[in-house]
């Protein structure tokens, strides 16, 4: 009988052993998941807000008159690809199409952006000049928010594959997420040539 309830308790013991463990490792995944989902906003917040910047800038380009519409085509097709790709921030496939698409409209807006050079009437407005110097910024803000997701990632992830955590994650459903990755290309230096004479 002593053998038996002794028996009880120590099964009863290691429930309440694993079972708080479990509730303890629940949550921290739990608490990790969620600072990646707000790092993650953080991103798409900026990256909004350079979108509003450019939305503003081409309503000012629109307005001059003589400007190349093939340019300013480009921009607008590229950013109404950009605002439609949903992100889940589990599929790294996803996030790929995401970066894409913001590596896209950013691309068509830099030559928008040569463009404009050639119009002195454009660059003195100013809706042009803001733009100029808030996009700096916003640029800045898109690159901290990319880190910080990353790092947050970086978090998560070691949450998930390290021992024991990687046992409740697994019972529990968290899996690895994936990180932000440079702009396919990035990583090759510009040729760059002066034509000096």
């Amino acid at each position: 009988m002593k053998t038996r309830n002794l028996t009880l308790i120590i099964v009863a013991g290691l429930i309440l052993l694993l079972g708080g463990c479990g509730c303890s490792r629940y949550n921290s995944l739990v608490g990790a998941d969620q600072e990646v989902k707000t790092a993650w906003s953080n991103v798409e917040t900026n990256y909004q807000r350079r979108t509003d910047l450019y939305s503003s800038v081409v309503k000012t380009i629109e307005g001059s008159a003589n400007f190349e519409k093939s340019t300013l085509k480009e921009v607008i097709a590229a950013r109404a690809s950009a605002t439609q790709v949903k992100v889940d921030i589990n599929d790294p496939a996803s996030l790929q199409k995401y970066q894409a698409a913001q590596g896209q409209l950013q691309s068509a807006f830099g030559r928008l952006m040569a463009v404009a050079e050639a119009y002195p009437n454009l660059k003195t407005t100013e809706a042009f000049q803001n733009f100029q110097a808030q996009i700096e910024g916003t640029e800045n803000r898109i690159n901290v928010a990319r880190r910080d997701y990353n790092d947050k990632v970086k978090d998560y992830n070691l949450k998930v594959k390290t021992f024991p955590n990687n046992i409740f994650a697994g019972i529990f459903g968290f899996k690895e997420k994936a990180y932000y990755q440079a702009d396919a290309g990035s990583e090759k230096n510009p040729d760059i040539k002066f034509d000096i004479k």
